[in-house]
């Protein structure tokens, strides 16, 4: 159920946070990797840990918000590894916090053009290698952000909502061609994007991550091992009949 032996997995934004525990969790199950990130001494650190433990990857710099980089990482894919399996489309970054009246059209465009675009652009060059060979799954990483209201940080809900919309969207036109194609939606993770958010004046990073816990019912904050369980689930290739899901990994805030 959870064996990726031989499969060709893609990541966007590699370098750290989810995407680098996803690569070390792929890798340990026999996945061939191929990380992207805009971060390349990173993602070099994480190639030479992963190939010291022998599993086969290739990287390459990539900025989502380029659909060249996007199409350059399949295309390297292909040439390395033969084709695509899996395709996790991850990269992103945290909006600053602010109202949205205090939200200007220039941080909007920064959400969009690396939290959504990053995402159409990928699926856009994924998904043709994917149809053509009959099978893949997609993973997008969205957001609770993406599911619901997200006082003070609109421009980022706006970009998780669309990511939603482009995976429903994306799940249904590939269905017949035996591509899956779901969304993750964590709560805060303690991942940099969260521990490194800029707090209030006169906040410590501790009782701001605990002000965030508090609207949820665990009272905690999301361990990145937690997520990338939910991830690791969502690209089973068992899970043959799941395609077009937005999965909640959020201590139970959704309940409410």
């Amino acid at each position: 159920m959870l064996d990726f032996d031989g499969k060709v997995a893609l990541i966007t934004g590699a370098a750290s946070g989810l995407g680098a525990a996803l690569a070390r969790e792929l890798g340990k199950r026999g996945a061939r990797l191929v990380l992207g990130d805009i971060n390349s001494v990173e993602l070099d650190r994480l190639a030479d840990e992963l190939g010291g433990e022998d599993v086969q990857l290739a990287t390459q710099h990539c900025d989502v918000s380029r659909e060249k980089d996007c199409q350059g990482l399949v295309s390297l894919a292909r040439e390395r590894f033969g084709g695509l399996d899996i395709a996790v489309n991850n990269a992103g970054v945290a909006p600053p916090i602010m109202s949205l009246e205090e939200t200007d059209e220039a941080e909007l465009d920064r959400q969009y053009n690396i939290n959504q675009k990053g995402v159409f652009f990928g699926l856009r060059h994924q998904l043709p290698v994917m149809k053509a060979a009959g099978s893949g799954v997609i993973l997008n990483v969205s957001s609770m952000a993406g599911l619901g209201g997200a006082p003070k940080i609109a421009s980022y809900a706006a970009a998780k909502h669309a990511v939603i919309g482009l995976t429903k969207t994306a799940a249904i036109e590939a269905a017949g061609d035996g591509v899956r194609v779901n969304a993750i939606c964590p709560f805060f993770t303690l991942t940099p994007m969260v521990t490194g958010i800029e707090t209030p004046e006169g906040v410590s990073a501790e009782d701001f991550q605990a002000f965030l816990a508090s609207g949820c019912p665990m009272k905690r904050l999301a361990d990145t091992s937690e997520v990338v369980a939910a991830m690791v689930m969502l690209l089973s290739p068992a899970l043959t009949y799941v395609t077009g899901q937005a999965l909640a990994v959020d201590g139970g805030l959704s309940a409410y």
